[in-house]
């Protein structure tokens, strides 16, 4: 019985390796870019995009001073068993040829397809010095009653301290440097908001009964110096204070108009960072500036324009 058992299991041992490899024979006909990264000083914005419908990528690079595409050497990866000419990491001159070069991959069948490798010049927005113009929140509970509204926070002066409040921080400058990019290929820096030519910053403090301190909601861009991201795919803006408060906008182009729903909207002159707050609905104080600044603020801009 014994010796039948290890005839019976040298037999299933010769079966499977006689078994034929389904794939043996089939050649792969894939041949395409599948990312594109690039090197030697060059700062790539986000990941390469794919457009495998019209073979062509395109990368964004940040341009900073001495940035040229005379000399790039790009790394291509490509489909499984296929290769490329030129070879990945070959110095290729795309300013020739209005920043673009022409990649050739080859499947393992030997079918060719030709691809377009783009370098689109990129200028992050945010590097500078901008002037906070102005501080705006919508909010409200039951807008869709009425009872939401978009208010600059100077307009209802009695509401916040006679010193100190919101207009504090209408003089202040805000600056962004740039000191590199993230792993994902964010741009990130740091960002100092000068007080002024007050000295103050703003302390949002709502002072009629009952007094709150909503710092929690409006302090959204830190005081002195704090760091940014600038998360492209997302279009967002994180900003980060020394005691590691984050919070998170979008960076508003002049002309911009968002609307609010209920009929209401709101255009944006030049910049903004806008910012969306997580207020609850309080019916108690519906239409009231309570209910709109402390307890269902929505959204709130930082209105700035550039130097």
């Amino acid at each position: 019985m014994k010796r039948i058992n290890y005839i019976f299991i040298i037999a299933i041992i010769l079966l499977g390796a006689c078994k034929k490899d389904p794939s043996e024979g089939i050649q792969s006909h894939e041949r395409a870019i599948e990312a594109v990264t690039l090197g030697d000083g060059l700062v790539q914005v986000g990941p390469a995009v794919v457009d495998r419908a019209n073979s062509k990528v395109t990368v964004r690079v940040l341009m900073q001073n001495g940035t040229t595409f005379e000399n790039v050497k790009a790394n291509i990866q490509t489909s499984y068993k296929s290769t490329v000419k030129p070879e990945s990491g070959t110095s290729i001159d795309f300013a020739a040829h209005d920043n673009q070069a022409t990649y050739t991959v080859t499947a393992e069948t030997g079918e060719t397809r030709d691809w377009t490798v783009e370098l689109v010049p990129f200028t992050e927005p945010l590097l500078g010095t901008f002037n906070v113009q102005s501080l705006v929140v919508y909010g409200g509970t039951g807008p869709e009653y009425g009872g939401g509204g978009v208010i600059k926070m100077t307009d209802k002066p009695w509401v916040w301290p006679a010193v100190g409040g919101p207009e504090a921080e209408q003089d202040n400058t805000l600056t962004f440097v740039y000191t590199g990019v993230t792993p994902e290929g964010n741009t990130t820096g740091t960002v100092t908001n000068n007080a002024g030519a007050d000295g103050k910053y703003a302390d949002f403090k709502y002072i009629l009964n009952p007094p709150t301190d909503v710092n929690n909601f409006y302090r959204t861009i830190p005081k002195g110096e704090g760091t940014w991201i600038h998360d492209y795919n997302a279009n967002k803006v994180i900003f980060k204070s020394a005691d590691g408060k984050t919070t998170t906008a979008t960076f508003v182009s002049p002309g911009t108009t968002t609307d609010l729903g209920n009929g209401k909207s709101r255009t944006v002159t030049d910049n903004s960072f806008m910012f969306t707050l997580n207020g609850t609905d309080d019916w108690n104080n519906i239409y009231s500036d309570y209910d709109k600044f402390v307890k269902h603020p929505r959204v709130y801009w930082i209105d700035v324009k550039k130097q």
